[in-house]
């Protein structure tokens, strides 16, 4: 029996950061509602970000955020059902260093603001103009006035460079995952932690979850589920390693 549905955005809902998600998948998601089938995005965007995209139904649905780091219960906004803050001191020493890596921009991410300390315009325009983020400029790390929950470096086209760069010491403090083009994301937590997180404020096992994702951050959720489906489009590497595959979202949920 499958009493929640959990899916990636990027590359599984919607193809590129200015895409929009498909009357399909709202028709589905309101038509499993009325059978007791609960839905959830589960991203590495912001919570604002991914409210935007499910606009009709905003108000109705959980959400898994940041990488699994805060999730939401449904409202206008929703009260938070779980965080999960970084080490301050081990951030910010990894947000510097990712500051001063060549071609590389940083990203701090609080419970619902995007905080940049940009080199250039590119990222800006990225984050609060294309994504929808709520977005805060500030002049060095130090200066987030709140909790981290994830910290991101931003490479275009080129995350796993990034790799031998930041992960030997921060890898082992954080979990580190490449999370779409150009993302490199370090969190305390992962979509993994956030859908156990959600089952157990639900009230469900995890082996009634059904998920849907395309990539390396996705991974640990499609490992805690009872019914995984990665996406055909994905990186050979993980096609091997989920039982279900699929093209097409809303084509699985419709036959639910």
């Amino acid at each position: 029996m499958i009493r929640l549905i959990v899916s990636d955005i990027d590359g599984t809902l919607i193809d590129s950061t200015e895409g929009s998600v498909s009357p399909r998948i709202f028709e589905q998601i309101e038509r499993l509602s009325g059978e007791g089938i609960v839905f959830a995005p589960a991203s590495g965007r912001q919570y604002r970000s991914v409210r935007r995209l499910f606009a009709p139904l905003a108000d109705k649905l959980y959400y898994i955020c940041e990488n699994g780091a805060v999730v939401f219960a449904p409202g206008s906004p929703g009260p938070v059902l779980s965080k999960v803050a970084m080490d301050r001191r081990e951030a910010m020493a990894l947000a510097r260093k990712i500051v001063a890596t060549p071609n590389c921009e940083l990203l701090m991410s609080g419970t619902d603001t995007s905080y940049l300390c940009p080199k250039g315009g590119e990222i800006v325009e990225l984050i609060r103009d294309k994504v929808g983020n709520n977005v805060v400029l500030l002049p060095r790390p130090e200066d987030v006035p709140e909790a981290v929950v994830k910290v991101s470096a931003y490479r275009p086209g080129d995350a796993e460079s990034l790799l031998p760069l930041l992960t030997p010491h921060y890898g082992e403090v954080f979990s580190a995952a490449i999370a779409g083009d150009g993302w490199l994301d370090f969190t305390l937590a992962d979509k993994g932690l956030g859908v156990r997180r959600l089952c157990a404020a639900m009230g469900i096992e995890p082996s009634e979850v059904m998920a849907f994702g395309d990539n390396f951050n996705d991974l640990p959720m499609l490992r805690a589920v009872g019914h995984p489906y990665i996406m055909s489009t994905a990186n050979p590497r993980l096609l091997d390693l989920v039982e279900n595959s699929c093209s097409c979202v809303a084509d699985v949920l419709e036959r639910l």
